[in-house]
């Protein structure tokens, strides 16, 4: 649901809802509680290289380059909006770019990820790193309004940002790890110094979902990809404090806030707890199990990813048995059910399988 604290006359409000739309399309009608016309559906990486209207635009730019191009990044955001008629857009960009737009030395790396030129191991590197301030994402905030101006008022926009930990886990193993080896170090040694530099993080991601949300998008959600390398306690203890006091910002919680990671399923349940509307489950827990973890909350999810490449009777009974799981979540209490999947959208993916699924969930749910 959303956040009963916010006063709807307060300064906050008013100023984000000076230049909104209605928002009354099926994703904010599903995440706020109150049902939709059909269970809403969109995808993770919607927007990026399964599509080759982007391929063909992206030429000849890096990822970070396009992220901070306004009219680029619209119109990427809005390619799978045209192609597949999801109910919810979400912004083109990245989990590091904040990182990037505050200074931080990192690339993205074309089949690699993003990497850091100079990791985070020690306490002179965890005071060096920069702040972010609001006047470094006014490209984000231009291509946020570029979208709300072209974008259908019934169609959702999602603002995204990567979570303090998967931050973290990038600065400190200096890109892409498996084993996360020098972050859990840096945790367990060096507590002190870990908690300084998720409230660094904390603070940088605020800021990024602060002017997402200033600037006009309907929703949030934030991306904690590798959390489900922790185990319950260590999460508890090391990195949900620093998750909640994102949601906690009262821009943030203006609007419906979403929860997601992979292999988190031990997690599920303090995930929820983060102060957040709506939680994300990937493909290993099925969504009647999801809600009884994560008690009262909204699920988004969960297709797997590969099960796109499968034929399509395959396809359509595992898009029928989510959904039915995700009936039985509601029977269980949730107060909704978000179809996406339990991942992104794998590059080789044939978009018309997209579309397909699309096409279905509302062909099956719609009243």
């Amino acid at each position: 649901m959303l956040n009963p604290s916010v006063d709807p006359d307060s300064s906050i409000a008013s100023a984000r809802a000076a230049g909104r739309r209605p928002g009354t399309g099926p994703y904010l009608q599903e995440v706020s509680g109150t049902g939709s016309p059909h269970t809403p559906v969109w995808f993770m990486r919607q927007a990026g290289r399964s599509l080759p209207e982007y391929r063909e635009l992206r030429v000849g730019t890096t990822m970070i380059e396009a992220c901070f191009d306004p009219d680029m990044t619209c119109e990427i955001t809005l390619q799978p909006v045209r192609r597949h008629g999801v109910d919810a857009a979400i912004l083109f960009s990245d989990i590091v770019i904040p990182l990037a737009a505050a200074g931080v030395d990192i690339d993205i790396v074309p089949g690699t990820g993003p990497v850091v030129a100079r990791p985070i191991r020690s306490e002179a590197d965890v005071d060096a790193l920069p702040e972010l301030t609001p006047d470094r994402v006014e490209k984000i905030q231009e291509a946020v309004r570029l979208i709300v101006a072209e974008l259908d008022p019934a169609t959702a926009l999602i603002g995204f940002a990567g979570a303090p930990f998967t931050l973290a886990s990038y600065l400190v193993e200096g890109g892409p790890s498996r084993n996360h080896e020098h972050t859990k170090s840096l945790m367990f040694s060096r507590p002190d110094l870990w908690n300084t530099l998720l409230a660094k993080l904390s603070d940088i991601t605020t800021v990024f979902l602060r002017a997402q949300v200033e600037a006009g998008v309907d929703a949030v959600q934030l991306f904690d990809s590798w959390a489900g390398a922790l185990s319950l306690r260590d999460y508890r203890s090391l990195v949900l404090p620093h998750s909640t006091a994102v949601f906690a910002d009262e821009i943030v919680a203006s609007v419906p806030r979403t929860h997601f990671g992979v292999g988190t399923g031990e997690l599920l349940g303090a995930m929820g707890e983060a102060g957040v509307d709506v939680v994300g489950a990937d493909w290993r827990v099925p969504l009647d199990e999801a809600a009884r973890r994560v008690p009262g909350k909204v699920l988004q999810g969960n297709l797997d990813p590969a099960l796109l490449f499968a034929d399509r009777r395959s396809l359509d009974g595992e898009v029928r048995r989510i959904l039915d799981e995700g009936a039985r979540a509601r029977e269980q209490g949730a107060p909704g059910h978000v179809f996406n999947l339990g991942h992104g959208v794998l590059p080789a993916t044939d978009p018309g399988a997209v579309t397909h699924v699309v096409d279905l969930v509302h062909e099956l749910t719609g009243k």
